[in-house]
């Protein structure tokens, strides 16, 4: 039976830079989930690889057909965007093991869809100050740069993954990523001694 390990934590805490070293490393034998959102795309960013960018009325129709396995909305500043996950036959848990970020709720959802057994969390952990800080010079690099979505995510974050929402979510483990080696060696060899 493989698993879904599922990289979480608040925004700016590096959870692409982690996720791309892990998919990187060959001994893991990780295989990537890309997911959807009606979010527009960043510069940079190619469809289909960070993300499937749809609209709404295509999230709507996934939706009406049941082939949404885990989903998220974010009430932003320039409107609602939906991030989730589709039942398009990406995710196979009877063979192999997969890497894909998602939030506590997209956990819990998989967590039911798949079962305990099958999905494991990786919760990424960085101070607050330093979080603020690479977040506005992400968003420093847009083409229009939008401060106030920036505070808006951050103010979010502290209420989406406080302490209470982690321990109802059974989170037990946290990797601390002050440095980053550290952080990905961690949780490299906690991926393989679940194997």
């Amino acid at each position: 039976m493989g698993r879904v390990y599922v990289l979480m934590g608040k925004s700016a805490t590096g959870k692409d830079t982690v996720f791309k070293r892990l998919i990187e490393m060959e001994e893991l034998a990780l295989h990537t989930v890309v997911g959807y959102t009606t979010r527009p795309i960043r510069r940079g960013e190619t469809n289909g690889r960070e993300y499937f960018f749809v609209d709404t009325k295509e999230w709507e129709r996934l939706r009406r057909e049941n082939k949404v396995i885990e989903s998220r909305t974010y009430h932003t500043v320039a409107g609602d965007w939906h991030y989730f996950t589709v039942d398009d036959g990406q995710i196979d848990p009877d063979g192999q093991d997969y890497l894909f970020i998602s939030t506590l709720s997209g956990y819990e959802q998989l967590r039911k869809y798949f079962g305990e057994r099958v999905v494991y969390p990786l919760y990424i952990e960085v101070e607050d100050d330093q979080r603020l800080w690479r977040s506005i010079c992400r968003e420093r690099r847009q083409a229009q740069p939008n401060y106030d979505e920036v505070c808006r995510r951050f103010l979010a974050d502290q209420q989406d993954f406080c302490e209470e929402e982690i321990k109802r979510a059974g989170i037990k483990k946290r990797y601390y990523n002050k440095d980053l080696e550290e952080c990905v060696a961690t949780i490299a060899q906690d991926i393989a001694g679940q194997k």
